[in-house]
């Protein structure tokens, strides 16, 4: 493939939802983000990491029976429902974290997924990332046809009523995008702002405790500047099964230690099974305590991140 992965632009983390008619407003789904790069000839999806995701979703392989193009790079977010309807980042993960692509057949019919995309910063042999984010979904409504499976995602001028949509349906939150906004690679500023309903994070896990000799909670941790992994909190909650639980637990019996890998002490250490610190989970919580603590963790699901990326924001 001619077409190198780039990381995407990301929004910023705010507060307040931005107001006035420079700016549009769309759901933030709890997906993962997915770019999908067509030069012309091959086709090759990958993550915000520049991780291929290509034999995850051969659903988007063919992108020529959605997408008008000769060469494209399309930037969206590939969702799964849970059993309630509503996104979820658990079902999700069944698709992407597949490394057995012999199981992607049948994952398909077990967890269908939808693409929401939501821009188009390379078109027919040109770099359009630098035209307007109006231009740019101008065009994506032009070359997008719209499926089962492919849809572009809508946007709202009333940014507090779609978070208000949001927080009722007890989704994750939205993003506020400022029209006249260019599309930097691998940049990051306020010129798109996420909301959240609820935060989340992606932490390290350095142990477990058990019940009855069932894990029962695992232990968070997060990098500091010094390299050293600081616990954040422990959580039992979440929506992995009890099949899910068995499995992690086999998990750690191959990758237990004798020392904790905390810099400072969690109060569970007494009942703790250390662990060496390479597993990564998604948690949803509701805040920092003074003290550097989760408060409510809630486990989404396992992710395959590398551990050193889970640090403090600054």
């Amino acid at each position: 493939m001619k077409l190198k992965p780039i990381k995407p632009f990301e929004p910023v983390m705010v507060d307040k939802i931005p107001a006035g008619p420079g700016w549009i407003h769309q759901i933030k789904w709890d997906g993962v983000r997915i770019l999908t790069y067509f030069d012309g000839k091959e086709i090759k999806l990958f993550n915000r990491n520049q991780n291929e995701r290509t034999q995850n979703y051969p659903e988007l392989t063919d992108v020529k029976s959605y997408v008008s193009a000769q060469s494209v790079i399309l930037d969206g977010e590939v969702i799964a429902l849970g059993a309630d309807g509503k996104p979820s980042f658990h079902e999700i993960m069944r698709r992407d974290g597949i490394r057995r692509y012999e199981r992607v057949k049948t994952m398909m019919q077990k967890v269908p997924i939808f693409y929401m995309i939501y821009d188009v910063i390379y078109f027919n042999g040109e770099w359009i990332n630098n035209e307007t984010l109006k231009a740019r979904t101008g065009l994506l409504s032009k070359i997008i046809r719209t499926n089962d499976t492919i849809q572009v995602l809508s946007a709202q001028t009333n940014g507090v009523a779609l978070f208000d949509t949001v927080r009722q349906q007890n989704m994750e939150g939205i993003v506020s995008k400022r029209l006249d906004s260019s599309y930097i690679l691998s940049g990051k500023d306020d010129r798109w702002q996420k909301v959240k309903n609820y935060k989340d994070l992606i932490a390290v896990v350095g142990g477990a405790t058990y019940r009855q000799g069932k894990v029962n909670a695992i232990l968070l941790g997060l990098y500091n500047e010094q390299n050293q992994l600081i616990y954040v909190g422990h959580s039992g909650s979440g929506k992995l099964s009890s099949a899910e639980w068995g499995i992690i637990a086999q998990f750690i019996e191959r990758i237990k230690i004798e020392k904790s890998p905390f810099s400072n002490q969690p109060k569970e250490g007494r009942q703790a099974q250390w662990i060496r610190p390479v597993l990564t989970v998604k948690v949803h919580y509701t805040n920092w305590t003074a003290d550097r603590s989760l408060r409510q963790p809630v486990i989404q699901s396992f992710v395959n991140q590398d551990p050193k990326l889970c640090r403090f924001e600054a």
